[in-house]
C-alpha cells in the first residue's frame, strides 16, 4: 500500500519535470496510476484481511525555544549562549490495523478492475493523442 502510494507521490512529482511529451502522458496516465494504487491497496487488504487507517498520535516533546544569553566569564572571556527548552506536543502518523469486511473489500476491487480497463482505454488513446502532439 505505502510503495504504491510513494511510487504515485514520486511520478506526480516528476510530471513537472521533463519535455511536454512526457508532462502529457503523465497527465493522461494519472488517473490510471491513482486506481492502480488503489487496487494494490484493496488487494493488500484482502491477502491480510484488515485494513491500515492512519491515526494522529500526539506526544510531549522537548524544543528549544528560546537561548539564554550569559553574562561574561570574571576574566571577560564569553560564555556561549544556552538553550531554553519548552514542552511542546508533536503529533506522528501511524498506522492503525481495522477492521474490513471482505465482501465489501472484494466488491470495491471488481469495481476498481473493471475501472482500470476503461481507463486503460482511454489513457491509450490519450497517449497516442500526445505522442501525435508532441514527435520527438
Amino acid at each position: 500500500m505505502r510503495a504504491a502510494a510513494a511510487l504515485t507521490a514520486v511520478a506526480l512529482l516528476l510530471a513537472g519535470c521533463g519535455t511536454p511529451r512526457e508532462q502529457c502522458i503523465a497527465a493522461a496516465t494519472r488517473e490510471l496510476a491513482t486506481v492502480d494504487a488503489l487496487i494494490a491497496e484493496s488487494q493488500a487488504n484482502l491477502r491480510r484481511g484488515y485494513a491500515y487507517q492512519p491515526t494522529a498520535v500526539s506526544r510531549p516533546e522537548w524544543r528549544v525555544c528560546d537561548w539564554i544569553e550569559l553574562p561574561p566569564r570574571p576574566d571577560g572571556t564569553p560564555v556561549p549562549p544556552r538553550p531554553r527548552y519548552c514542552l511542546e506536543t508533536a503529533t506522528d502518523t501511524v498506522q492503525k490495523p481495522v477492521p474490513i469486511d471482505p465482501v465489501a473489500e472484494q466488491r470495491k476491487l471488481d469495481n476498481l478492475l473493471a475501472r482500470r480497463k476503461v481507463l486503460n482505454r482511454e489513457a491509450a488513446a490519450a497517449v497516442e493523442a500526445c505522442k501525435a502532439s508532441f514527435p520527438e
